[in-house]
């Protein structure tokens, strides 16, 4: 392990990063991929075979290089090699198809596209829309016509690429939302930001030199990044990597690698929670697991069942890593259902729809105004319109509403778009699902606003549930266990059952997709059940 100094600013690139790691850690393993592996000079060498072999087909400094590729090695050499010779990587997410991933693809507008052998036929099918692109394969290209393979850009012998004159402020790549509530937004992110969050992250697990970090998050994803791969470069320990996760196995891989440390997203670790009991759950390697988010009254049961450490919660996103969480402000205990305080890196006021800050307890968006230069975005790419709508003056306005108590703690209540007002009530969507999954028959749900027929302003609740196996309850009985776990105003008027709900690749649900979908010959409605919820 050798976490190196970044205090200063010059050594906050990510190119310089793995050179210096190379350089002062170099026989110790970086990448563990299957059987394969790389110590950090090992990678080192490779991206800098691989910067010279971009700079040879005529990539430089501000191009962009896309990539639409399952987690590999490979991926994080050309992210590397991009970032070394000022080029930007944009990830593309392996789950688009057809006209989003030719729209996302040429809004890169990137000077070349990197695929691989499973993506190349999805890939093929809208060749000849993207203007001419050249493309990049690593394995065998498929139906792709007029392509390079990934491995005739490796230039042998190449030295260390010149990177004096890039800094700590240079945008390194361009992130996609992942688009749960409509279009995505190409967040430009600057080398600063993956340093401050992967610092604070390496602080927060403790991290030693006996640390292995698992990543099961697809590399299209900012926080595989932030959370595992950078994180694992920063602190110079090994990072293990699969390309999904998957119930099934997941132990046995962690046990494979020797993982002592994950972070898990969206619903992953309910599906670790949800799935059999054994006997041996807690003979793992596993030491501490970051799940965002986790219900408060599963924490302590989880973290005994599979004897690992769960560390505390917090609020992050791509335009902004670091808002507040479980490790601000020394604190050593949380309120139930907190994600933490405000960090180091940024001042929060929470606002009504007019820019008036709500009252202690009340919701509000959660407004940001950064304390450095360059602790978040640096803009949507290619969209200033987007950019100005985000901002306030000097306020960073996150979409996300929260609340906060007395102590300067703070609360996450939902998205903006996705949480509903019905009677002059702001009601969190986020909320009503905590309540309904508690319910022994519920394994995930999603609920969600649909327009009331006598207010455009107002939505009625729909939520949409997938059942257990061997679980078959009537709609009311739903909607009675929520009347009387939580206030009456949280009990939906819709309720369906549900084969499935839209995930995206990371697990988490995309609402849009329900509101558009809205109501089904399936749906049961309470007030033609005639049901009324008790207060």
């Amino acid at each position: 392990m050798k976490v190196l100094d970044y205090d200063a600013t010059e050594q906050r690139h990510l190119g310089r990063a793995i050179a210096r790691q190379a350089a002062e850690n170099g026989d110790c393993t970086f990448i563990m991929f299957g059987e394969e592996r790389y110590t950090f000079a090992e990678t080192n060498a490779k991206v800098n075979q691989l910067a010279a072999g971009l700079a040879e087909a005529g990539v430089g400094a501000g191009d962009r290089i896309a990539f639409f590729m399952s987690s590999s090695p490979e991926v994080i050499f050309l992210v590397l090699a991009a970032n070394k010779i000022g080029a930007i990587w944009v990830p593309v997410n392996t789950d688009y198809k057809g006209a989003w991933l030719e729209d996302t693809i040429n809004r890169s507008r990137p000077t070349l596209v990197f695929t691989d052998a499973s993506h190349a036929e999805r890939l093929a099918a809208v060749q000849a829309d993207l203007a001419g692109l050249p493309i990049v394969v690593l394995g065998d290209p498929g139906p792709l016509k007029g392509c390079r393979s990934f491995d005739s850009l490796y230039a042998a012998d190449a030295a260390e690429p010149d990177m004096s004159a890039f800094k700590y402020s240079d945008t390194c790549a361009v992130l996609w939302t992942s688009g749960t509530t409509g279009r995505s937004k190409g967040v430009m992110q600057s080398h600063n930001v993956w340093f401050n969050a992967c610092l604070s992250a390496t602080a927060q697990y403790k991290t030693q030199a006996d640390d292995v970090i698992f990543c099961v998050l697809p590399m299209y994803n900012s926080a595989a990044w932030v959370t595992s791969i950078f994180r694992a470069l920063l602190a110079g320990v090994p990072l293990a990597i699969d390309q999904s996760f998957s119930v099934s196995n997941f132990w046995e891989r962690v046990s494979y690698y020797g993982a002592t440390q994950i972070f898990t997203l969206g619903a992953m670790h309910m599906f670790l929670w949800n799935s059999p009991e054994t006997p041996n759950d807690a003979d793992n390697s596993l030491r501490k697991i970051q799940a965002v988010p986790m219900p408060h009254d599963i924490i302590e049961p989880f973290a005994k069942r599979f004897g690992v450490e769960v560390l505390g919660q917090g609020m992050s996103q791509s335009e902004a890593m670091m808002i507040v969480n479980q490790y601000a402000g020394g604190r050593t205990s949380w309120p139930p259902g907190s994600c933490g305080g405000p960090t180091h890196l940024v001042d929060i006021k929470l606002t009504d729809d007019d820019g008036n800050e709500v009252a202690i307890g009340e919701h509000g968006e959660c407004w940001i105004k950064p304390k450095q230069d360059y602790a978040i975005f640096n803009g949507y790419f290619d969209d200033p319109e987007a950019t100005a709508n985000a901002y306030e003056g000097q306020w960073y306005k996150t979409g996300d509403l929260l609340k906060r108590d007395a102590d300067n703690v703070f609360y996450f209540v939902d998205r903006k778009k996705d949480a509903v007002r019905f009677k002059g009530r702001n009601i969190s969507t986020f909320e009503v699902e905590m309540v309904a999954r508690k319910h022994p028959a519920v394994l995930d749900c999603a609920a969600f606003g649909i327009a009331s027929e006598h207010l455009e302003s107002e939505n009625e609740i729909k939520l949409d549930i997938i059942l257990r196996d061997g679980h078959n309850p009537e709609p009311e009985e739903i909607a009675r266990f929520i009347n009387d776990n939580a206030p009456y105003f949280f009990v939906p008027r819709y309720i369906e059952f549900v084969a499935e709900l839209p995930y995206t690749p990371t697990n988490k649900i995309q609402k849009y997709k329900l509101r558009d979908k809205g109501l089904t010959a399936t749906t049961w409605d309470a007030n033609q059940a005639g049901f009324k919820a008790t207060r």
